[in-house]
């Protein structure tokens, strides 16, 4: 059980907020997919074997359609091809008389840049920063990275990555999907913001603020002198020597609660908070 769960979301008939009302909703519902259009929702193959023989949906489930774009719709499951998914009639909550909801997307928007390690680890770095709510991630390469993508392995790599991006926001409800970005270099880094914005992790850095909107960490190797003298600002998680992937969805957590009030900002020394 997870805490995108329909168990852990709140009642419907709660006093909340249109967010939160949106969000609960949607987590009450058996399943999501991401479709073309979602006035008209025409499930892939994929996600018809998975929602009839996977999950194995009884006709009359709920499942939230989403074009990945901020619009969604409630549907009831009725069968197993193209034409499966009917709209939602009277219904609790927003969306329930089967319109297309809007959402609008998350500001600031953020991103977690990082530098891909060895095996499976990009993707479950990939797959937690997508449940977290982070708006952009880029595969990064930095002068100690040992696992470098070039050429047709790149875009093979890039595209698993988005697979598990879409993967994981439809398990969360997300109805905006990250953008996995192509592989950056480091001198492209800074251009990933605005001044002030970008920043980069390591254990003797300052903590982590608002106004940076870009956080970028390094390979297990850890930065090269000529980067950590680019001019970039530093930003550290704690006195713990963390592993790269721990890093990438730490930086991500932080930068969600801080944007979401989750975690307040702390004042500057001699400052009443």
């Amino acid at each position: 059980m997870t805490a995108c769960s329909r168990a852990f979301a709140p009642p419907l008939g709660s006093q909340v907020s249109v967010e939160i009302a949106a969000i609960t909703v949607r987590a009450a519902a058996a399943a999501q997919v991401f479709v073309e259009e979602v006035a008209r929702p025409v499930p892939s193959a994929d996600d018809l074997h998975h929602i009839g023989r996977v999950l194995r949906l009884r006709a009359g489930q709920e499942v939230v359609v989403s074009d990945g774009a901020g619009n969604w719709a409630r549907t009831l499951w009725s069968g197993g091809d193209a034409e499966a998914l009917a709209p939602l009639r009277d219904a609790p909550g927003p969306g329930g008389d089967g319109s297309v909801q809007g959402e609008a997307a998350p500001t600031p928007a953020l991103t977690v840049a990082f530098a891909p390690t060895k095996g499976e680890r990009p993707e479950w770095v990939v797959q937690k920063l997508t449940e977290l709510g982070i708006d952009r991630i880029v595969p990064l390469m930095s002068e100690r990275s040992v696992v470098r993508w070039g050429g047709a392995r790149h875009q093979g790599a890039v595209e698993r990555l988005r697979r598990v991006a879409r993967e994981a926001a439809a398990q969360c409800r997300r109805v905006w999907l990250p953008e996995i970005s192509d592989v950056v270099s480091f001198g492209d880094l800074e251009g990933l913001g605005a001044p002030g914005e970008v920043v980069l992790a390591q254990l003797s850095g300052d903590r982590p603020l608002v106004n940076h909107r870009v956080v970028a960490v390094g390979p297990e190797g850890g930065w090269s002198a000529a980067e950590l003298a680019s001019g970039l600002s530093t930003v550290g998680f704690g006195l713990s020597v963390l592993r790269a992937e721990t890093a990438a969805v730490t930086a991500g957590a932080l930068m969600v609660s801080l944007r979401t009030g989750t975690v307040a900002p702390v004042a500057p020394v001699g400052e009443s908070s």
